[in-house]
């Protein structure tokens, strides 16, 4: 969604950390904190009835991490400040897909672990029982220099620099409203294969519409490797801010983390010595030795915990498969009931775009989009097992209130194994007085959403009471079946609805009201 919203021209996105729908576990919540710290926008933020997501609501493993993910956040406030200006003035997006590093490199293309924030490669394990550490990493062309704030860990993101490159970055403040133009600032170097690297550093009072006036300082540092001695200066300049009197602390990458660094008065010069190759082989030596301590003795985050009067800790419910003839189903009935995976068996196609807390197969007892039945926690009534852990139906029910629950039954039939059948149904548990009534609209809405590898030659059909076959067509737009148009099925009259059938075709999603 970030890269999308990024490549459409949108810079400043973000996912609700720890989801927004349901309830993450210590692991997810942590490691989603290490990826939402280097997001343009980073919050997060749940619904109303999922459990506490504050990063101590997880326990202190999962605290230390979130802890350490946004002082990395708060020490890349300069380098993040400066892509927005850039994304300003030049369009550039703020996060951009790796293979933008790469662009005749196909691996790039599915790799699905990492982004770049400027030259800055961020690097993630998305296999819950590895480590970042653990994995093969798969880096672009060219020179990218490993390197962390000490603060590495198997559940954060590993750090690359792209050489050539030269990013500001300061000390970790508790909040924005702490920095000052006279901190320290620190340049993070990683030469290219001649010795060279460039960044820039965009500054300005952080408020106001003054740098539209030239209220700005613009600043380009370089470094050169010459013999043995790398220079780094400022190569221009620009707008009308004077430049603050503070300390300049260059660190120059030499591999594995490993670095060399001085110290001069921003503004001013500074040459650094290069060690000789041998003490540079030391210094990688021991600092990659360092980092594997560090990984080592990690306090590793629990992927699940019992209940224990805390509110943020919840054993985290597994998927109910529904497998047989040509298909493997999985529901989840804590969250709406909806089924989240579709794959057909013979052709290996997975038919939904779903993540656990939204999309895939859902359905709602209302117009509006995400109401009753979407989110509410099902009771699963009846599972017929053919073998353990195989399931060839599923019957559950979900409470939408006013005394009405959404019953649904999804079923493999024995006699047609190519098919599998979803039979829903909004039924009348009580009546009368503390049931809530019938006064608001009801409706069974049916919202799938699926993945099409053909849009264009995809189409909807259905037969309708009055026997009439329709075809929707992705140019058909949105269409509207009432009476005895409306698609074959049963349609109670004990109750009053309001009963229409909608689709719309074309944009992969598909609404069916009943």
């Amino acid at each position: 969604m970030v890269l999308q919203l990024g490549l459409s021209g949108q810079p400043f996105s973000g996912p609700d950390i720890g989801g927004f729908i349901g309830n993450a576990t210590p692991r997810l919540f942590a490691r989603w904190m290490g990826i939402g710290a280097m997001f343009p926008f980073s919050r997060g933020h749940s619904e109303k009835g999922t459990v506490d997501h504050e990063p101590w609501s997880f326990g202190e493993e999962c605290e230390e991490i979130c802890r350490l993910a946004l002082r990395r956040r708060y020490r890349l406030i300069p380098h993040l400040y400066t892509l927005f200006y850039l994304a300003h003035t030049k369009g550039s997006p703020v996060v951009s897909p790796t293979f933008f590093a790469d662009t005749k490199d196909s691996r790039l293309r599915t790799n699905e672990s990492s982004f770049l924030l400027g030259p800055l490669l961020v690097y993630a394990s998305t296999v819950s029982d590895l480590g970042v550490h653990q994995l093969q990493h798969v880096l672009p062309n060219g020179t990218w220099m490993n390197f962390d704030f000490k603060d590495s860990h198997p559940d954060l993101p590993a750090l690359y620099l792209q050489g050539g490159s030269v990013i500001p970055y300061g000390p970790a403040h508790q909040h924005i409203g702490e920095f000052n133009p006279n901190d320290d600032l620190s340049l993070l170097v990683a030469l290219d294969e001649n010795g060279k690297a460039e960044g820039v550093l965009f500054e300005d009072d952080g408020d106001g519409y003054g740098y539209m006036n030239g209220d700005y300082l613009l600043t380009t540092y370089v470094a050169e490797l010459r013999s043995s001695v790398i220079t780094v200066s400022i190569s221009k300049t620009e707008g009308l801010w004077k430049r603050p009197n503070r300390r300049l602390h260059v660190h120059i990458l030499l591999g594995e983390g490993a670095m060399v660094d001085a110290w001069c008065t921003d503004g001013d010069s500074v040459q650094i010595v290069l060690p000789s190759e041998n003490e540079v082989s030391k210094l990688v030596s021991v600092n990659k030795n360092n980092y594997k301590i560090r990984m080592e003795t990690a306090k590793s985050i629990p992927d699940m915990e019992n209940e224990s009067g805390s509110e943020g800790i919840k054993l985290p419910e597994i998927p109910v498969d529904i497998k047989g003839g040509e298909w493997a189903l999985k529901a989840v009935p804590w969250i709406g009931g909806r089924i989240i995976s579709m794959e057909h068996l013979p052709s290996g196609t997975q038919w939904l775009h779903s993540q656990v807390e939204i999309n895939g197969y859902e359905e709602y007892s209302g117009t509006k989009y995400r109401s009753a039945g979407c989110t509410e926690v099902y009771t699963v009534l009846d599972q017929d097992v053919e073998q353990t852990g195989v399931i060839e139906s599923l019957k559950m029910e979900g409470d939408v209130g006013g005394g009405l629950v959404i019953e649904r039954n999804i079923s493999i039939p024995e006699d047609n194994p190519k098919v599998f059948k979803i039979d829903s149904s909004l039924v009348a548990r009580n009546v009368g007085s503390g049931s809530g009534g019938y006064s608001r609209v009801v409706c069974l809405r049916i919202h799938p959403t699926f993945c099409l590898l053909h849009p264009s030659e995809s189409y909807v059909s259905f037969t309708s009471i009055n026997g009439s076959k329709h075809d929707l067509l992705p140019e058909s737009g949105k269409q509207l079946f009432e009476g005895d148009f409306r698609p074959n099925g049963t349609y109670p009259s004990s109750i009053s609805f309001n009963v229409l059938f909608y689709i719309e075709v074309g944009c992969h999603q598909f609404y069916i009201f009943r």
